[in-house]
């Protein structure tokens, strides 16, 4: 099994931190910060990795290297122009395609038992599976709501704050149904089937919820949640990663960087 670790982003609400160290490898902890995730895709027995690098690239490649001290094995899939979050897929398709793959963030941190998820993912015969967290400012982010099998059913792509305005897949829903739906947020961490490959857009630049997963929910394909409710961050802003650096220095969390 094969992991797609997305890195590429600019990290623009970090600037100026940013502009001369790329997010994934701004320090927490003593590592950086790319390192959790791909710890969490080890402790899955996940070791064949590939990153996609946009900005500053050449520091997450010698940073990393070819993933050997990290007991991984690491290939890189530079991005010239920017694709977006789902592009890295197109060019991907002979690397992922052979298995179930994982998709994961390279700015969450958690303690995501990616074994467990993996079991849920296919005992509910799940094309694609979106790891969920339910966070105490859940109107900060697109709303991912399942039913009482943890089906998606819908999601609501947040396109506005003041005041909230969604868009969204399926854009109608019986309201019997939408009061029954328990919302989520995505928290950086993506199982699929090799199937989603026949889904997806032709070109790039496309997003991996407008472009693929949220059309896949609206069509009422087989797509689910599994809820997480361990430790998990996430720094979207300067003031969110001093905040976590601050965390890390004073009580760090235990098990996420174990094999």
């Amino acid at each position: 099994m094969k992991a797609l670790v997305l890195a590429a982003g600019m990290g623009e609400r970090l600037r100026p931190l940013t502009d001369v160290t790329p997010k994934p490898m701004l320090e927490l902890g003593g590592r950086p910060l790319i390192h959790y995730p791909l710890a969490m895709l080890r402790r899955g027995s996940i070791t064949e990795v590939a990153i996609n690098v946009h900005h500053l690239a050449s520091v997450i490649q010698r940073g990393l290297g070819d993933g050997s001290q990290l007991g991984l094995r690491i290939a890189y899939a530079p991005e010239p122009v920017l694709l977006g979050t789902g592009g890295p897929l197109n060019g991907l398709r002979d690397f992922l395609s052979g298995d179930t793959f994982v998709i994961a963030n390279s700015d969450t941190i958690l303690d995501l038992d990616l074994r467990a998820m993996l079991a849920f993912h296919r005992d509910h015969a799940a094309l694609a599976t979106i790891a969920l967290f339910h966070p105490a400012n859940l109107d900060y982010y697109s709303r991912l709501e399942i039913d009482a099998s943890q089906k998606l059913r819908r999601m609501r792509l947040l396109m506005g704050r003041d005041p909230l305005k969604y868009d969204d897949y399926p854009p109608a829903l019986d309201a019997k149904v939408a009061t029954t739906l328990s919302p989520f947020m995505y928290c950086g961490v993506i199982v699929a089937e090799p199937a989603v490959f026949d889904l997806i857009p032709a070109r790039p630049p496309w997003s991996l919820m407008n472009g693929l997963f949220a059309p896949m929910v609206a069509n009422a394909q087989p797509v689910f949640g599994y809820v997480h409710t361990g430790y998990f961050r996430t720094m979207d802003d300067l003031k969110s990663y001093n905040a976590l650096k601050a965390e890390f220095a004073s009580s760090p969390p235990k098990g996420i960087l174990t094999k």
